[in-house]
């Protein structure tokens, strides 16, 4: 038997669409439904491994968990992970399946289709609800003959559509007209509503919006949606980042590397960005993953930030490199199979750290549990296509069940563990300072009821139910 499912699209990147889609998850939960996430094909280096092995994109991991399921890769069977401007490693399935430029990625399309409806009818005989999201904007006119993500899956699982803009950006009118007015009649027939998202002060104010919105439209709205800063999820890309709070003030500096990968390894740390040197001295200078160590070393010694760290390590600063930021503090990385170069290279690390590291072919995906040197358990996950070895008398950064994992010495330390810094206890004892982490479950049923809060809800269930 085939689900129900709502497609959820947008007029442009960031309109809030997997905001959306992971508190429609939620209520459905909530309602006593059985639901599933969805995402065709998603760009993202923030990513996540799952437990029967393989990656998803983060976004839909926050979604399976608000459906109460443990995310598998028929929720995201096509991911990308920009390596470069012009390239990507393309994950499909849960697997890496190779680097792939931009302009060979499109004849995979075909392919591509067939291997996202084949995860989608797998997830769609097992629940009664698909949420799907789609992804960027459903009008983007260069891309709709190569679709796979948007009104061509909708259309596929003949889905419900709603559309998602953010207020907030500024230019809604246009947005949600000028979208609307560029889908051809079939693709208009599938978006049902449209919401206006991100509302800052009194909605009663645009109610003459809406009113303008529905008679251009012949489209109901389904809800002004006030913005909710106080909702932690994980974030899907790098255009989120922008967003991410910046204090600073902060004597801990995390480097924004070009090609940075799960970012929300910091989401509870008080921190500032930095793409350069700043002014002021820092405590803590802190490398993050990457999918591209070298390329991205390369840039670190170009902006300066290279010999900045090892100055500011000579003068009593702490550095921690996390994944690829581990990689870079060591003596040297090899890429001798072209893994995230175009070809073989080799470069100097950092030296921060007696370790040296190999590219490999082979993707290590896993969720561990590890314990920190202080006793402190917690849990955590590595993607990484490198194994970095080092003295056999390092100190480790943490103890996993099956062995240790990094390396620490004079103040510099290296771990493969993303989500250690999500960790309180982890936080406590690094850098001695507290946080309150609330489960995500909470922020879950936080997120339910900001969607019925704002939601036409008897306009939802005439419409998507």
């Amino acid at each position: 038997m085939k689900a129900k499912a709502i497609f959820v699209g947008g007029t442009s990147s960031h309109a809030g669409k997997s905001w959306m889609t992971t508190a429609i998850c939620r209520h459905l939960k909530q309602q006593g439904f059985r639901v599933a996430p969805f995402k065709a094909q998603n760009m993202s280096n923030n990513s996540f491994p799952c437990s029967g092995g393989g990656e998803i994109g983060r976004a839909q991991v926050a979604q399976a968990e608000a459906c109460g399921l443990a995310p598998e890769p028929d929720m995201n069977p096509i991911l990308l992970k920009p390596t470069s401007d012009q390239g990507s490693q393309v994950i499909l399935n849960g697997k890496v399946f190779g680097n792939v430029a931009a302009r060979d990625y499109y004849p995979l399309h075909n392919m591509l289709r067939d291997e996202a409806h084949n995860a989608y009818d797998r997830l769609s005989s097992r629940f009664e609800f698909i949420v799907i999201e789609g992804a960027g904007s459903i009008a983007e006119m260069n891309l709709k003959s190569r679709d796979v993500v948007n009104l061509s899956m909708a259309s596929y699982a003949d889905a419900r559509g709603l559309l998602v803009s953010d207020i907030d950006r500024g230019g809604i009118f246009a947005a949600i007209c000028g979208t609307l007015d560029l889908l051809t009649p079939r693709e208009r027939t599938l978006i049902r509503s449209f919401v206006v998202n991100r509302f800052r002060g009194d909605r009663s104010l645009f109610e003459d919006g809406v009113q303008f919105l529905e008679q251009r439209t012949a489209t109901p709205c389904l809800g002004v949606f006030p913005m909710a800063s106080s909702i932690l999820l994980d974030a899907e890309d790098g255009v989120s980042l922008d967003d991410v709070q910046h204090h600073g003030d902060s004597a801990i500096a995390v480097v924004r590397l070009p090609h940075i990968s799960n970012f929300t390894d910091f989401r509870l740390l008080p921190c500032q960005w930095i793409s350069r040197p700043p002014s002021n001295p820092v405590e803590w200078i802190i490398l993050p993953g990457t999918k591209n160590t070298i390329a991205d070393l390369d840039w670190l010694r170009q902006q300066g930030l290279a010999d900045w760290i090892q100055n500011q390590h000579g003068n009593g600063a702490k550095i921690l490199g996390v994944c690829g930021g581990y990689q870079m503090l060591g003596e040297s990385i090899d890429d001798p199979n072209g893994v995230e170069s175009s070809g073989p290279r080799s470069a100097e690390g950092l030296r921060l750290l007696p370790v040296r590291t190999i590219l490999e072919k082979t993707k290590v995906t896993r969720v561990v549990s590890a314990r920190t040197p202080q006793g402190h358990q917690f849990g955590a996950y590595e993607i990484h296509m490198g194994a970095t070895t080092g003295d056999a008398g390092l100190p480790p950064f943490a103890t996993l069940d099956d062995g240790v994992d990094g390396a620490r010495k004079e103040r510099v330390f290296g771990t493969y563990l993303h989500g250690a810094l999500e960790s309180p206890g982890v936080l406590r004892e690094l850098f001695g300072i507290e946080v309150q982490a609330l489960p995500s479950s909470i922020h879950y049923d936080r997120l339910a009821d900001w969607f019925r809060a704002s939601a036409n809800l008897p306009l939802f269930q005439e419409i998507y139910l």
